[in-house]
């Protein structure tokens, strides 16, 4: 996709901006900026634009445990899907995962995105655990990518 561009979030404004695309999906885990800035720290945030337009965001999750498994986890506000944003974001996301050695990948999805589900199921994703969080109503969907790449 030559027209979509995917930028580190730096900074309060992009982290904003990540922090925006990231409650329209995910609204049972809505995070503040302080959060945001928290989890930039630890983790690999992206933000994809079209020209000036916010589209999406990504997140990657360094590998870890025994068998070095990423999390990448791609993000498309819901008015831009459909244009093969999801795909090159998350192709993005993933190349970071294998440059930081990941030996096996995941992701995670909110239960009720249907969109999201069949996003990752159609590129190999299978699901390993279904859970609420202690406290919570959300349903989560862990996916394992099979094989791994």
């Amino acid at each position: 996709m030559s027209d979509l561009r995917v930028e580190r979030a730096v900074g309060d404004a992009a982290l904003e901006q990540w922090r925006h695309v990231h409650n329209v999906i995910v609204p049972p885990a809505a995070l503040s900026l302080g959060q945001v800035r928290e989890r930039a720290g630890r983790y690999l945030l992206e933000n994809a634009y079209v020209g000036e337009v916010l589209v999406g965001c990504s997140t990657v999750r360094p590998p870890r445990g025994e068998d070095g498994a990423a999390t990448v986890i791609a993000r498309v506000l819901p008015e831009h899907r459909g244009r093969g944003y999801g795909g090159a974001v998350y192709e993005h996301a993933l190349e970071h995962a294998r440059v930081l050695g990941a030996r096996a990948v995941e992701t995670c999805v909110l239960a009720e995105n249907g969109d999201g589900l069949r996003f990752a199921q159609a590129r190999g994703f299978v699901e390993v655990d279904r859970y609420v969080l202690d406290g919570e109503t959300a349903e989560w969907v862990d996916l394992r990518l099979m094989p791994v790449p």
